[in-house]
């Protein structure tokens, strides 16, 4: 059975760099496979572009899998498009009409600097996690899988938080444009076990500090961060970075000043 085909009109935001001046171009893209994945229907209108002799669409990608979190932008004002829990890599044309205009641009977030027409540098995430997330006590080798005793649901909790793959989309749906959702996920992975809870305090006071000086905003829980989320983070993440923070807070000890000291 061959494969349905349909046509699309793609307003799709060009900017050469981050100081250059941007704007939509409109494009025709022709016989598009419902089979195809976003990706592949950009692919396929970039191909038409290089044997123009125009300058290819710019978008990050990677593994095309839904696991790396390199692919992300607005489909329609929706991050990575109008299903929910799927990346634009898993996003199938066959979501979309014959005929139907969409708009694409990419995220929007002063925390997340444009680089060119869709992709944007999203190094203050790992800015983030290298201010904090990770354990760094000297474990030694692997010790047997059923050595540390984690009850299942401190487990499921890690793991759920662990399936985070930085994509940004939770950032570019905020309205205020918070990390919250993100830095949450990463505290709340290593402090579900065992293995982090020693160094949980400072991991929080640490991550949350880095977020304020990337930049971005305030969470005020409207829950479009948790809706866009592809791999649906809950906001009960955020609750649990809020309260890692103000317990971190209330014990840290306070500097001594030298010669104030009794």
């Amino acid at each position: 059975m061959a494969d349905k085909m349909i046509n699309l009109t793609l307003k799709v935001w060009r900017q050469k760099s981050k100081n250059a001046e941007g704007s939509f171009s409109t494009y025709s893209v022709n016989k598009v496979s419902t089979d195809a994945s976003f990706l592949e229907m950009i692919d396929q209108l970039n191909q038409e572009l290089i044997q123009k002799g125009d300058d290819p669409i710019a978008f990050d990608h990677d593994c095309r899998e839904g696991i790396c979190g390199s692919c992300g932008f607005m489909i329609n004002g929706s991050a990575h498009g109008p299903l929910k829990s799927t990346t634009v890599c898993q996003l199938h044309m066959r979501n979309f009409s014959d005929g139907e205009v969409l708009t694409v641009e990419p995220w929007r977030s002063s925390a997340f600097p444009l680089i060119k027409d869709l992709m944007v540098d999203r190094t203050a995430f790992d800015r983030i996690v290298k201010s904090g997330g990770y354990i760094s006590v000297n474990a030694g080798n692997a010790p047997d899988g059923n050595a540390v005793l984690v009850p299942k649901p401190d487990a499921d909790e890690a793991f759920a938080n662990a399936a985070c793959i930085g994509c940004g989309a939770c950032v570019a749906s905020c309205k205020n444009g918070s990390a919250a959702l993100f830095t949450s996920a990463k505290l709340v992975h290593l402090s579900s076990l065992p293995q982090g809870k020693v160094e949980g305090d400072k991991r929080a006071l640490n991550m949350v500090a880095q977020m304020d000086q990337e930049g971005f905003g305030a969470c005020s829980t409207t829950g479009s961060c948790s809706a866009a989320c592809p791999k649906d983070i809950s906001l009960v993440s955020i609750a649990k970075l809020n309260r890692a923070f103000l317990k971190a807070s209330l014990n840290k000890k306070p500097e001594v000043k030298g010669g104030e000291a009794g």
